[in-house]
């Protein structure tokens, strides 16, 4: 006898590509044989282990200051965490961020890290069209097709969705545009790493409340701050917020400390204007498990408080030394091949496009790196995972990759890269 699941359960039996891809290499992986570069996973030596003893301890012996912390939670989040975000914010000027904008919009904390605030807002949003960029967030745009959303992927370029080919998206859409629930950008694009340049910020905002104006409706744009913190580039351009241009209360965005703290403390908040659909989210979060973990929170209050500003210039300086040698290995290994490189100086990401190589899951190339035997596998994130496969960059993806410099060593993404080399030269 079948049970009868929703459209969203049916859809779940069904593992996505990158699921089943990492299921089946994790089920026999060589620990220190093998080598990950397609996990997103931060480097271990970033997680501040005793600063997080030392938070707990805090927590636990200031019951004034951290009232029941180990009891629940307020569903908008813990007022020390929120006032801590805030605080954090004005002092460090990230995004530009002034205290009359952060006066004027609503913070809350997601119940499980930033994700569970993005699978909030595809319940709490009507299903539609979600406009995004192309390569886009795979994950994302998996969960909302099985929440029955479409997503309309716009092709980037170097500064981010590329404003003509935004244009002739919308108009192609016809009278179909009225099914448009949101636009959605990751500000430090998964998987590209593309930083959305502050004028493209800009246009995008514009572009949203354009047509919000045209559609007699508001019609939001979420921005994914989720890899703004780890900008290790001196030379890039600072991150300017677009919530201070806001004026028609369309702007959101969504940020994350797991990237600079450590990810499984799972806090995730959303900075927007007040209204029905922040209230939503809050309800939201209090339906899924009343509040994320207020110990957590309260530790992570403590450390915006004490010791984020170190944490943040360690993280950094840690990254960008990754960053540029593994962007010399990528030019010394495989740079003859390449046709572009995208990537090394904000979050942890490089994204390599072939000239003529293939990198899909039934190319040469990967069986050959993924046999194992008598050397290490490497996995990578294959490309066409990254691009909608009904997008303008189908065909393309076939020839791309996105590699993490996140987890492993240099040593051993630099062993990978001549392992690439080698895979790529007995390929052809």
């Amino acid at each position: 006898m079948d049970i009868r699941l929703s459209r969203y359960g049916r859809a779940s039996t069904r593992p996505s590509p990158v699921n089943r891809m990492m299921a089946d290499f994790a089920h026999d992986f060589r620990d220190g044989i093998d080598i990950n570069l397609g996990v997103g996973y931060v480097n271990e030596q970033t997680i501040p282990e005793s600063d997080l003893v030392e938070a707990m301890q805090a927590v636990a012996a200031d019951h004034a200051r951290y009232r029941q912390a180990f009891n629940y939670g307020n569903p908008a989040g813990s007022r020390n965490l929120i006032e801590s975000i805030r605080q954090f914010l004005l002092r460090t000027r990230l995004g530009r961020l002034d205290e009359g904008t952060l006066d004027r919009k609503r913070l809350a904390i997601g119940p499980c890290g930033a994700t569970s605030i993005l699978d909030a807002l595809s319940e709490i949003l009507e299903p539609g069209i979600v406009v995004t960029s192309d390569p886009n967030y795979y994950i994302y745009s998996e969960t909302l097709e099985r929440k029955g959303f479409e997503v309309l992927a716009v092709p980037e370029d170097g500064e981010g969705i590329e404003p003509a080919a935004l244009h002739h998206k919308l108009e192609a859409l016809g009278d179909g545009a009225a099914r448009i629930a949101f636009f959605y950008v990751v500000t430090v694009n998964n998987p590209s790493c593309t930083i959305l340049s502050n004028a493209r910020r800009r246009a995008l905002l514009e572009v949203a409340a354009d047509f919000s104006r045209r559609q007699n409706r508001a019609v939001p744009i979420f921005f994914d701050l989720a890899y703004e913190l780890l900008l290790h580039d001196p030379g890039a351009e600072p991150f300017e917020s677009a919530l201070p241009l806001d004026d028609m209360d369309i702007a959101y965005e969504v940020g994350t400390l797991s990237k600079v703290l450590a990810p499984a403390m799972r806090i995730g908040y959303i900075l927007g204007p007040r209204g029905p659909l922040m209230s939503a989210l809050i309800q939201k979060t209090s339906d899924t498990g009343f509040s994320a973990p207020l110990f957590v929170q309260e530790m992570a209050s403590w450390l915006l408080d004490h010791r984020i500003e170190v944490q943040l210039r360690r993280v950094n300086e840690g990254y960008r030394e990754k960053a540029l040698a593994v962007r010399t290995g990528i030019a010394q290994n495989l740079g003859p091949l390449l046709e572009e490189c995208r990537g090394g100086s904000a979050g942890f990401y490089f994204y390599l496009t072939f000239r003529d190589l293939q990198t899909h899951p039934a190319s040469p190339l990967f069986r050959l790196l993924t046999a194992g035997g008598g050397t290490p596998r490497v996995i990578y994130i294959p490309g066409e995972y990254c691009v909608h496969p009904r997008g303008d960059l189908a065909t393309r993806g076939l020839r791309q990759l996105r590699l993490s410099y996140g987890f492993e060593s240099v040593s051993r993404i630099l062993e990978a890269l001549e392992l690439m080399r080698e895979a790529a030269s007995a390929t052809g």
